[in-house]
């Protein structure tokens, strides 16, 4: 059922961008993209973490951690240089290394390889503050925080419900930001933050979005409509908020099914037949994506959202052998059927 579930809403997400763009005479190369890339990294994780759980987590953290540091100019994406452009996909990149060592530690048989793997992952934290990523540092401690404290739960849902409200919180700020609604106090702090360009840009999006509710102005074609000013270019044609840019290009309908495709991985991480802690550790790693997506454009890149697929994947795959037994130091129980 699950998995009829997300061949449907990624179906949808590719299916209404052909619309759009067949409307709005649209290129929604990128959307299609981003759909292949998820579908793809999603049922790989599925084999190869069935396979080997562990080897699987600990290649796809060494692969995100060599994109985001050794190579960032090797992630296929629009004019990486840009500050706006690669800060958001090397964050991300991090967070989905850190999620995949704290599910190879969740996932390891022997306390001491578990303890060495969530050092790893904290490890991580170091390399993204070193490497001058303050979201990506502040992200990947997050994430290694909830893997430690997921020990302790026993119920997995309402730690899944509780990433799900963050993520909406996080967007409906953003979204009031870009409406002028927010009080002048928290407003100008957010700017402040976030620079005045990216939130003309937000203005901008929304105006689009409101404009033409029902299909939007085509995927890919922001740039055509932005009227942002020349002192403040865009750097790759995007308004750096996949909520806003999703409505702005594709109506409202191309944001509900976005919402749809996000609420779809944590009904398959409830349903997953892994560990409770190897859930949330990956749940609280793609909630920090989502995070970064809503104030960022770090699902322009390719290698992000093949690289939460993989994690997906790799939390909801059906290991061939038993999952390690959890203790006292680890989980409590091990919940099967998403029924905790």
């Amino acid at each position: 059922m699950s998995d009829a579930v997300g061949v449907a809403v990624l179906g949808g997400c590719a299916a209404w961008s052909l619309i759009s763009a067949t409307a709005r005479a649209g290129r929604p190369e990128g959307v299609l993209l981003a759909v292949l890339a998820v579908a793809a990294g999603y049922a790989g994780g599925r084999i190869a973490g069935g396979l080997a759980p562990v080897a699987t987590s600990c290649a796809v953290a060494a692969g995100g951690l060599c994109l985001a540091v050794a190579a960032p100019q090797a992630v296929p994406a629009p004019n990486t240089a840009t500050p706006l452009g690669d800060a958001g996909a090397t964050a991300a990149l991090l967070v989905l290394s850190t999620g995949a060592l704290c599910c190879a530690a969740w996932a390891a048989r022997s306390r001491r390889r578990r303890i060495t793997l969530h050092l790893l992952s904290a490890g991580s934290v170091v390399v993204a503050a070193v490497a001058g990523s303050a979201a990506g540092a502040v992200a990947s401690c997050g994430v290694v925080l909830c893997s430690l404290a997921a020990a302790r739960l026993r119920h997995r849902a309402a730690g899944l419900v509780g990433l799900g409200v963050i993520t909406a919180v996080v967007a409906g700020l953003g979204i009031a930001l870009a409406d002028g609604s927010l009080s002048p106090g928290p407003a100008s702090f957010l700017e402040g933050e976030l620079s005045e360009r990216r939130v003309q840009l937000w203005h901008r999006a929304l105006d689009l979005a409101v404009a033409d509710p029902a299909l939007g102005a085509g995927p890919g074609r922001f740039e055509e409509f932005s009227g942002v000013s020349p002192q403040y270019p865009v750097p790759d044609a995007r308004p750096h908020s996949a909520v806003l840019q999703v409505a702005a290009e594709q109506g409202f309908i191309g944001l509900a099914l976005l919402t749809a495709a996000y609420c779809w991985l944590l009904y398959v991480l409830w349903r997953s037949t892994r560990s409770t802690p190897v859930v949330l550790a990956a749940g609280a790693a793609l909630t920090a994506v989502a995070v970064l997506a809503t104030v960022g454009n770090a699902l322009s890149f390719t290698a992000v959202t093949a690289g939460a697929g993989l994690l997906a994947g790799i939390a909801t795959a059906v290991p061939l052998g038993d999952e390690p037994p959890d203790d006292d130091e680890a989980a409590p129980e091990i919940v099967r059927g998403g029924l905790g």
